[in-house]
C-alpha cells in the first residue's frame, strides 16, 4: 500500500448536536476500493486522484495521538466519510484499529460508517470504549439483496453478510444502524426493498434507520455513473437524463411514498428514524454518567 503524507487528521471540533453525535472527524485512508457505483466522493471536488486506489496516512497513528492529547475537549471521532476505515488493506495495516486503541485509551467515543465486516474484528475494542463513551457502528445497506448489492457495490460484503455484523455486534451492547443511502431512482427505489431493508435491520438489532432516497451527481461523478449505468443497467441512463437533466440531486420520483412507508415500518418495529432522536440515543446512557464528555 502506498502511503501518502499528512499533516494532521481531525477536523475542527463541533458541537455534536446534529448528525449522528459527532464532534470530530477524520479519514485514515484515502481512496476506496469499494467500486460503488454511485459514490460522491469520486466527485472532482474532492481532489481525489486515483479514487479506486487505497492509500494510508503515513504516521496516521502518531499523528492521531498527538491530535488527541492535545484537545481540550473529549467527544465522539467518526470516520469513514470519504473512505471506508475497514477496506482490504485494513486487514494487514491495522490502521483503524490502530485509531480505535488511541480513542479507548485517551477517552473518546467512537463513530464508524463502513461497508465491511471486517468490523466484528475489533468488537473487543468497541466494547472497551462502550464502557465510558459512545461506541457507534453505522452500515451502509442499500439493497436487501445480494445479487443487486453486487451490481451497484461490486467489491462490497455483501448486505446479508453486513446484516449478520450488526446482529453480533448488537448481541454485545454496540449501538448500530443502518443508512439506507443512496436510494437510486429505478434501481432499489422500490416499496419492497424499503420494507425489507428496514425488517432485516430490526431483525439484526439495529437501533435506527436513516434514509436519502436519491443519489447526488456532479463532475466526473456523472461521468463515472453514467458509464457504469450503460455497462450495468443498459438503457437506464437515457432514462436518468431525461428525468433529472443536469441536476445535482436527483431524488427518486418515488420518495413521498418510500418516505411514508419507511415511517410507518419504523415506527412497527420500533427503529428510531428522525436525526434528533438518533443523536439523544447514543448520547442518553453516557449523559447522565459523564455530563462532561459532551
Amino acid at each position: 500500500m502506498e502511503l501518502i503524507s499528512a499533516k494532521k487528521l481531525l477536523s475542527p471540533w463541533q458541537k455534536g448536536d446534529h448528525w449522528f453525535a459527532t464532534n470530530y472527524n477524520f479519514n485514515i485512508y484515502k481512496g476506496c476500493s469499494h467500486g460503488c457505483i454511485y459514490c460522491d466522493s469520486r466527485s472532482q471536488c474532492y481532489q481525489i486522484e486515483n479514487f479506486d486506489e487505497v492509500r494510508g496516512k503515513e504516521n496516521a497513528i502518531a499523528i492521531l495521538e498527538m491530535e488527541l492529547i492535545s484537545k481540550k475537549k473529549k467527544g465522539i471521532v467518526a470516520t469513514g466519510a470519504m473512505s471506508d476505515p475497514y477496506n482490504p488493506q485494513e486487514k494487514k495495516y491495522e490502521l483503524t484499529r490502530g485509531a480505535l486503541k488511541l480513542l479507548a485509551k485517551y477517552g473518546y467515543g467512537a463513530s464508524v460508517t463502513t461497508k465491511s465486516d471486517l468490523v466484528l474484528r475489533d468488537i473487543d475494542l468497541y466494547k472497551k470504549i462502550a464502557e465510558f463513551s459512545p461506541a457507534v457502528v453505522h452500515f451502509t445497506i442499500t439493497t436487501a439483496e445480494d445479487h443487486l448489492c453486487k451490481l451497484v457495490e461490486s467489491n462490497v460484503t455483501v448486505s446479508s453478510k453486513r446484516f449478520l455484523a450488526i446482529k453480533k455486534l448488537s448481541e454485545v451492547g454496540i449501538f448500530t444502524g443502518v443508512r439506507i443511502w443512496p436510494i437510486l431512482p429505478f434501481i432499489n427505489d422500490s416499496a419492497e426493498n424499503i420494507r425489507q431493508l428496514i425488517r432485516m435491520s430490526a431483525e439484526a438489532g439495529a437501533r435506527y434507520v436513516s434514509p436519502y432516497f436519491g443519489v447526488t451527481l456532479r463532475q466526473n461523478q456523472q461521468t463515472y455513473f453514467y458509464q457504469a449505468l450503460d455497462r450495468k443497467f443498459p438503457g437506464l441512463k437515457t432514462k436518468y437524463i431525461q428525468a433529472f437533466g443536469n441536476r445535482y440531486e436527483c431524488i427518486s420520483p418515488n420518495k413521498n411514498r418510500l418516505n411514508t412507508i419507511l415511517v410507518e415500518e419504523c415506527n412497527r418495529y420500533g427503529l428510531l428514524f428522525r436525526m434528533e432522536d438518533i443523536v439523544k440515543a447514543i448520547k442518553e446512557k453516557y449523559e447522565v454518567n459523564q455530563i462532561s464528555f459532551f
